[in-house]
């Protein structure tokens, strides 16, 4: 373990693995208006949509005319999750700056999700980072059910680095290790760390966990403690995973920058700005979103 880092990314990934599995259709012009606030709060990565089949997420078949309309800020890399060479031939006439293949390192996961066994997935996505490599976007490697599979239970650190290998083979520029039905506990973090670091960087690894048990803010300090300083959120705590029943949304964006600006790490995010951009989508929504942080904020007002 190490000490604290000093600074702390966070990719914004609301508006795609938030908004993915919302019922409530949100409109093009809300979404756009949504991300353009969160460019301006000093976020450096968002995650605006998903190019996979409008009829798997229909809460998002609107990517190409978001991608297209949303004012690009020049501090700002703009992702997409691309699952294959369709998507990406989509996202990338969208204005993509990076792309985000994804896979799980659950065999039952991997089968419900993308309809492929894991040793199928790789082929199609080495194509996918491939062309994106050569259209010089940035790729990120999504491996889901890290910890724990809703089908098989739990997962060894053994399998998850078998993908990690050959996605990294592949070509990835880094990967993001989901807790996707936010089940794990800070000691799966360690094993999982303890094993990825012998033979990664931690620059490599971003972390992404799931708020189901109430356990991501605990899995972060831990992951922060081996160094990590890549995390993925979402505004509020949206989302959820259509193919993981009873996952929660994701760790809050909002609940994270009040942990590591009270720490005394650096974002370079405004957090107020994260605050309005969550009573945004709140309302727009028309439901309360699980954020502590933003119902504090929302009650204050």
């Amino acid at each position: 373990m190490t000490r604290l880092p000093s600074f702390v990314q966070i990719k914004e990934v609301g508006p795609r693995d938030g908004l993915q599995n919302e019922k409530k259709w949100i409109s093009t012009a809300d979404k756009v208006s949504w991300i353009n606030m969160i460019s301006e709060s000093g976020v450096k990565e968002i995650e605006y949509s998903s190019f996979v089949n409008p009829k798997m997420i229909p809460a998002l078949s609107d990517a190409r005319e978001v991608g297209k309309q949303i004012n690009r800020n020049p501090d700002v890399l703009y992702s997409a999750l691309v699952p294959n060479m369709k998507g990406l031939e989509y996202a990338l006439e969208a204005g993509i700056d990076g792309a985000s293949v994804f896979m799980s390192a659950s065999e039952m996961h991997n089968l419900k999700n993308i309809n492929k066994t894991i040793e199928e997935t790789f082929p199609i996505l080495d194509k996918v980072i491939q062309e994106a490599k050569s259209a010089g976007k940035r790729v990120t490697g999504y491996i889901s059910t890290v910890f724990d599979c809703p089908y098989e239970g739990k997962i060894s650190p053994e399998q998850v680095f078998r993908v990690c290998e050959k996605l990294l083979d592949s070509g990835v520029d880094d990967l993001s290790l989901g807790d996707t039905i936010g089940t794990a506990v800070p000691t799966q973090v360690e094993q999982l760390l303890e094993l990825l670091l012998k033979h990664y960087p931690k620059e490599k690894l971003i972390l992404h966990f799931h708020d189901t048990r109430g356990m991501a803010i605990a899995n972060i300090m831990t992951s922060m403690q081996y160094g990590i300083n890549r995390f993925d959120s979402t505004i509020g705590g949206l989302g959820g995973c259509p193919y993981a029943p009873g996952a929660a949304g994701n760790v809050a964006t909002n609940d994270v920058l009040y942990l590591l600006h009270g720490l005394g790490i650096d974002t370079g995010i405004e957090e107020k700005k994260i605050q309005n951009a969550g009573i945004y989508i709140q309302s727009k929504l028309g439901k309360t979103l699980p954020s502590r942080s933003l119902a504090y904020f929302a009650n204050a007002q």
